[in-house]
């Protein structure tokens, strides 16, 4: 089984449409129970919080079911998950002061290709998630591509 990580700061807004983005992308690939997700965040803020608002009306409208708690990310998360993927650059920088991964750790965004931003904007400030959730079903697509290439799926 390969496990991924999807990392954001409150574990409320980018990081849980990330798993559930993904989620619903390894499902449309026939790819459950080779390939599984989870998110967490590296601020305490919104622990057992469900996802924003904005990020459950965002999921509903494309019609993605998800059920998430915020938590987290722990040392353990680096040896657990063969991917852990932040969403922007800080919170890269936090997975990677908790130590080393024995996985690959990267930026959603660099998965997405040529012209994408480095990295995903946190709709809890701006209000946008149509916006994020565009940049995050790119990455999600160039991630999963690079997982399925990487493992023979």
């Amino acid at each position: 089984m390969v496990r991924v990580l999807f990392v954001c700061l409150g574990n409320i807004c980018r990081s849980p449409m990330a798993e559930a983005v993904f989620g619903a992308a390894v499902a449309s690939a026939g790819l459950d129970g080779k390939i599984a997700a989870d998110s967490a965040g590296t601020g305490h803020w919104h622990l057992h919080e469900p996802p924003h608002p904005g990020t459950r009306a965002v999921l509903e409208e494309h019609g993605i079911v998800y059920d998430h708690r915020a938590r987290l990310v722990t040392r353990d998360d680096l040896q657990r998950f063969d991917y852990i993927v932040a969403m922007d650059s800080d919170n890269l920088a936090d997975v990677r002061a908790l130590g080393h991964a024995r996985g690959d750790v990267s930026l959603l965004l660099d998965h997405a290709g040529d012209g994408a931003p480095r990295d995903v904007p946190d709709p809890y400030y701006t209000g946008r998630f149509e916006e994020v959730y565009d940049l995050v079903e790119r990455g999600v697509a160039g991630l999963l591509r690079r997982i399925r290439d990487e493992h023979a799926f």
